[in-house]
């Protein structure tokens, strides 16, 4: 019996982090641009007028004991919505930068056991691209597909590419924005036990055209203005490339149990800074539980101690009218006989 497949491509084109002078490498090959005799380059780093047409070379290298057959394309970057890390689109993917205007030498090669294979790409940027940054790279796709174990097999391609840093001459703009600010908090069930926690999310927006390093600071206010927590998040993307958005959320224990305040965020990067908050209201559930049920009794007797007072009393019904006694006049005694 055949086993379906499942390619799972997309996850894969995360690109890696080389260091500084290294190629991005998964193990089994690596991709990087040619280097001069003076340095080694890491990545492509590109600048270009619009209309331009720029050459290079990217090298392929094989790391493993047999032959290895490669797909070669240009894409463009993105950040992904789980982390914001650094990513590439697939071949199927619509490309609007260095994915529509790359074009390697070849489209596909094979790179013999524990050689390397140098390819040359044009990069023709059109009249009317948009000035600021355009992230892309250049992608080696093994042609294998690795099954898995089970009766549901998933085929796994791979894929390692080199960065592009592309940026178009003209003006460029550095813009960044906080947007979606959520506080939600998690209250212990009892008052003073167990502890506190919240979570803060928030959207990280690039709306300029150039790409940011961007640092977030969060600072909560109590009531009064008592500063409650001051601090530079973690988990923020090191490159937020232009255009893109990514969603995020930040762990805040020790978060008050009874309070009412405000929380801000303030994201800032080279020549751009911008604030966005949200207010909170931290209540304990058990105490609205006890308030609520206390309502709803109080508001009972109090609808029965009205009812009471406005119920009309029961008519008396009027006595008897008493009968006048006959008058008598009495006698005087010079009227007697």
């Amino acid at each position: 019996m055949r086993k379906p497949y499942a390619l799972l491509l997309p996850l894969l084109l995360c690109l890696l982090v080389a260091a500084p002078a290294h190629a991005a490498d998964n193990g089994s090959w690596s991709v990087y641009p040619v280097s001069s005799g003076v340095s080694e380059r890491p990545y492509f780093y590109l600048s270009a007028d619009p209309g331009q047409t720029i050459t290079d070379k990217i090298v392929v290298a094989n790391k493993t004991a047999k032959p290895l057959t490669f797909r070669l394309y240009a894409a463009d970057a993105y950040n992904t919505e789980r982390d914001g890390g650094f990513a590439v689109r697939t071949e199927k993917e619509r490309m609007r930068g260095v994915g529509a205007w790359g074009k390697p030498g070849r489209s596909r090669i094979t790179v013999p056991a524990d050689k390397s294979v140098t390819v040359p790409f044009t990069l023709r940027v059109p009249e009317g691209a948009e000035p600021g940054d355009h992230p892309g790279a250049l992608v080696a796709l093994d042609e294998r597909v690795d099954a898995g174990d089970g009766s549901l097999a998933v085929g796994v391609r791979r894929a390692v590419g080199a960065r592009v840093y592309l940026r178009v001459n003209g003006p460029t703009l550095p813009a960044i924005s906080v947007e979606g600010v959520r506080v939600s908090h998690h209250q212990p069930l009892v008052p003073g036990l167990g502890d506190s926690t919240a979570t803060v999310s928030y959207t990280l927006r690039n709306t300029g055209n150039v790409t940011l390093n961007p640092r977030v600071e969060l600072r909560a206010q109590g009531l009064f203005g008592r500063t409650l927590l001051t601090r530079d998040l973690a988990g923020v993307p090191s490159e937020l490339l232009p255009g893109q958005q990514v969603r995020l959320s930040e762990p805040w224990r020790g978060a008050p149990q009874l309070d009412w305040g405000d929380v801000t965020l303030t994201a800032s990067a080279k020549d751009t800074r911008e604030s966005a908050g949200a207010s909170f209201f931290a209540l304990p559930w058990l105490v609205v539980a006890v308030a609520f049920a206390a309502g709803v009794v109080g508001g009972v007797l109090l609808v029965r101690a009205r009812r009471g007072r406005a119920r009309p009393s029961a008519p008396v019904r009027p006595s008897r009218r008493a009968v006048p006694t006959p008058f008598r006049p009495r006698s005087s005694p010079s009227a007697r006989p």
